[in-house]
């Protein structure tokens, strides 16, 4: 059974925008078209890929099955035709990136202008969540991770080293002191993220230690990494940070590194991944590529 690919394109873009109108005038196909079209994709296929009703259309569960099957089969043409040399040069469609808020908002809104002005005729459809979206499910392109990668239907590309660290603001250490040893912490107002959970930490000569929020002196948890820094800031207490989140605060004083030797035991990466496929869509290479020039091959909280 031979497939359109047109209309695979079009059936991959109503996912994503929930409009199948909206998704066939991006696509220069008139309403009625693009309605049509998507009738005999599914006809030819037996199965019904959205659900149409007069107020809303949503993804089918064989639609959500399929999509990443309908990314692969148009992939894999884009890829043949470049390789014949017949592939536009022209970056162009949809790209739907998940990142964390605190990192995107630091350090990859402020290069996109850029990242566009190169490729005017990609759209970005960023979505910001400290909690990680799920790819496949939530049909996106890219996602930015900080775990460790075990997902196996996942690929993934390193960004950078994502090292963690301990700091507080000046007047809370004047006010309460300043930790000389691991064990000096269960003295302190901790500040948790998302979850009490003791972290390892990692010292000299590999002397192993534990940042411990349950059996601290006081407690706070926040599940937003921006606020974490904020209250750090503002003298809540200590805080297990990413380096690259606090870089500036160091930089300028506002934050001091707590147990300078010591940092989070996790072997962290910032990772680019993607659902497993045999080929990258351009527009999804062409992003990692600028991602890891402007970001991964000198990351500015490194320097």
């Amino acid at each position: 059974m031979g497939l359109d690919t047109d209309a695979l394109r079009l059936f991959v873009r109503a996912a994503e925008m929930l409009n199948i109108s909206a998704a066939g005038r991006a696509l220069g196909m008139a309403p009625a078209v693009s309605s049509a079209k998507l009738a005999k994709l599914e006809q030819s296929l037996g199965s019904e890929l959205l659900h149409r009703t007069t107020r809303k259309v949503s993804l089918s569960v064989e639609g959500a099955d399929f999509l990443p099957f309908a990314r692969e089969i148009i992939a894999q043409e884009e890829a043949a035709l470049a390789a014949l040399g017949k592939q536009t040069t022209t970056i162009k469609g949809t790209l739907r990136f998940a990142a964390p808020s605190s990192f995107a908002q630091l350090y990859i809104a402020p290069i996109l202008p850029e990242f566009l002005k190169q490729h005017p005729d990609l759209t970005i459809d960023l979505r910001l969540s400290d909690v990680q979206f799920d790819l496949i499910e939530g049909s996106y392109d890219l996602a930015l991770r900080n775990a460790p990668l075990v997902d196996t239907s996942l690929k993934g590309r390193k960004l950078a080293v994502d090292r963690r660290i301990l700091c507080a603001a000046p007047h809370y250490l004047d006010e309460y002191g300043t930790p000389k040893t691991p064990d000096d912490l269960k003295t302190h107002h901790l500040i948790a993220f998302q979850n009490r959970q003791p972290r390892p930490l990692t010292g000299p000569a590999g002397k192993n230690a534990i940042f411990d929020p349950a059996s601290a002196k006081g407690q706070l948890i926040i599940d937003d990494g921006q606020s974490q820094v904020r209250a750090t800031l503002a003298g809540a207490g200590i805080s297990l940070n990413a380096l690259w989140s606090v870089h500036d605060q160091l930089k300028s004083g506002r934050l001091i590194r707590v147990l300078p030797n010591f940092e989070a035991s996790e072997d962290n990466v910032l990772w680019l991944i993607y659902p497993k496929s045999n080929v990258l869509s351009p527009k999804v290479r062409v992003f990692i590529d600028f991602l890891i020039a402007e970001i991964g091959a000198k990351p500015p909280w490194e320097t």
